[in-house]
């Protein structure tokens, strides 16, 4: 259905009141409604242009009859004009309003007014004074406008941030202390200049200051304009004093959670190389080092893996957050918080296996801690108190959280002597969480009676497709999608591992995928895979290819 694109009439006459309201901003209230109202003020100035821009002059006034009394005002505001990019906005609403052919003389008399708000539009980002004695003593001190304005910002910034750290370091001397409300002040005045360069240290310092009022000092409409700033990368900070920010304004935090999932919604994760490598551009990881982030931000994984239906993708992407915040969790110099600030409704011992990577222990123990991890699980998910859905799945989230390990355990089943039952129920468990009418028991049954069937043929080094059509069969007759997945699962890694499941493993896996729908589960158990791969640099380089091979032909294919 189109869009009506109109600007709203309500929304027009709002603004033109403001831009009455506001003249040239020369008073202290009108200068600080100006600095909140700014990135909405952008926001309709742009809405403005995208609706005018292909009416013509005309039809652009006849639908806003106030239009040139709106922008005229707006031009000769020195805050506005300055803001972001509100200045080349009016810039092309002028321009949408200029005749190209004037028919009249009222057509020639506003084409030399538009003439003249663009002369001054241009002219004022040249910081030009308007009054000679201000000419005369910065020329006489050897600056240009620009570069006296330039160093006066500088000094500025740097007073305000040498006023902010000596009373933070005097914060119980009350005759020094700065009062909240000036400090607000301050971080308003700071909206329309965010994206300045000088100005960054004063951001950082705002940012790290904490005043003795337990309320939030800083405004909200600061807060977001920073973290907007800083998440389309028109501005650089610190570490810091953007864990700061997150920690201080929660709807920051959920904006930055919700826009790297988008990043990563918007590209192909051809490798987990490139995903963790986004992840942690983000900072996000290592701001969750701190428990009250970490904690939000699994909250929001976990909803999005509600809402997309537990979609691979989404699962993936959090099991590769999860790996880099125990890595930013490991290499923090300060003082750790307990693992329960972290997990502080879940049993600890189980808890303290699974964030155990798995590269710290020999390859030869995996198989123990797998089944150390199963047998915890078990005793917790059989017990009686835990009867509600709610705590079922938040067991269940907790070990998706740690794929390593399940994948571990599905490769563990093939490739060492390992005792088969602790390690079925665990992916059992991971593919059908709920036992309802013992869906869980019979998928325990089935995964059993596959794992026995490809042990068979685990050391034959001439395989056929045919040779593992009893095994695809099971798939076929399987109408739970747990089932279908876990079995899948079992089936893919047989074919990486085994020695003759490399000669039919793309033959295989395609006709295994197109029987079960399963690609997209396939395509990230393999790179899942290939990432641990290449971070141990132990496998077997032949099985590697064939990893590199598969991804290629999924790559088309997901």
């Amino acid at each position: 259905m189109a869009q009506d694109t109109t600007v709203p009439k309500l929304n027009f006459e709002y603004w033109l009141d403001k831009a009455i309201e506001w003249g040239q901003a020369t008073t202290l209230e009108s200068q600080k409604d100006v600095c909140l109202h700014l990135p909405q003020l952008q926001e309709f100035l742009h809405q403005l242009y995208e609706t005018i821009k292909h009416l013509g002059p005309t039809v652009a006034i006849q639908q806003f009859p106030l239009i040139g009394q709106l922008l005229g005002r707006l031009c000769w505001n020195p805050f506005v004009i300055g803001y972001d990019e509100s200045q080349k906005t009016l810039m092309w609403c002028l321009c949408c309003l200029y005749s190209s052919e004037p028919q009249n003389a009222v057509e020639l008399k506003a084409n030399s007014w538009i003439r003249s708000l663009l002369c001054h539009l241009l002219s004022s980002s040249k910081w030009e004074s308007n009054e000679a004695e201000t000419s005369t003593f910065i020329s006489a001190l050897g600056y240009t406008s620009a570069d006296y304005y330039c160093h006066l910002v500088k000094n500025m910034v740097v007073s305000l941030v040498t006023e902010l750290r000596e009373n933070q370091c005097n914060g119980f001397n009350i005759q020094e202390s700065i009062s909240a409300s000036r400090v607000n002040a301050i971080s308003i005045f700071c909206v329309p200049l965010i994206t300045l360069p000088d100005l960054t240290p004063l951001l950082e310092t705002l940012l790290l200051y904490h005043g003795g009022s337990s309320k939030e000092i800083l405004s909200s409409e600061f807060l977001e304009a920073v973290n907007e700033a800083f998440l389309k990368k028109k501005i650089s900070l610190p570490e810091s004093a953007v864990f700061s920010l997150w920690l201080r304004h929660l709807p920051s935090l959920e904006k930055a959670t919700l826009h790297l999932l988008d990043q990563l919604f918007s590209i192909q994760l051809n490798s987990l190389e490139e995903v963790a490598r986004v992840i942690k551009d983000s900072l996000l990881p290592q701001a969750a080092s701190h428990p009250a982030i970490f904690r939000i931000v699994n909250e929001i994984f976990k909803n999005a893996l509600m809402e997309t239906d537990g979609t691979p993708e989404v699962m993936t992407i959090i099991q590769v957050f999860t790996q880099l915040f125990l890595q930013a969790y490991q290499n923090e110099n300060k003082q750790k918080f307990p693992l329960k600030a972290y997990f502080p409704y879940h049993h600890q011992p189980l808890v303290r296996s699974l964030v155990r990577h798995p590269f710290e222990l020999p390859t030869t123990y995996w198989s123990q801690h797998v089944k150390h991890i199963s047998d915890m699980l078990k005793a917790i998910v059989e017990d009686t108190n835990v009867s509600s859905l709610t705590d079922l799945f938040e067991i269940w989230f907790l070990v998706a959280c740690f794929g390593d390990w399940l994948d571990i355990a599905a490769e563990q089943l093939l490739k060492a002597a390992v005792e088969p039952d602790p390690v079925l129920w665990l992916l059992a468990f991971y593919y059908c969480p709920k036992n309802e009418n013992q869906q869980r028991t019979q998928t325990m049954v089935e995964a059993q009676a596959l794992y026995n069937h490809l042990m068979t043929l685990f050391s034959c080094r001439d395989l056929s497709l045919k040779d593992l059509e009893a095994a695809v069969h099971r798939v076929t007759g399987v109408e739970q999608c747990c089932n279908q997945q876990l079995t899948t699962h079992l089936l893919t890694n047989f074919l990486l591992f085994s020695s003759g499941g490399h000669k039919i493993a793309q033959e295989c896996i395609y006709h295994i995928t197109e029987i079960t729908d399963t690609s997209k589960e396939v395509y990230n158990l393999l790179i899942r895979t290939a990432y641990r791969f290449n971070r141990s640099g132990e496998e077997n380089q032949r099985t590697v290819k064939l990893m590199n091979e598969l991804l290629q032909k999924f790559t088309l294919k997901v």
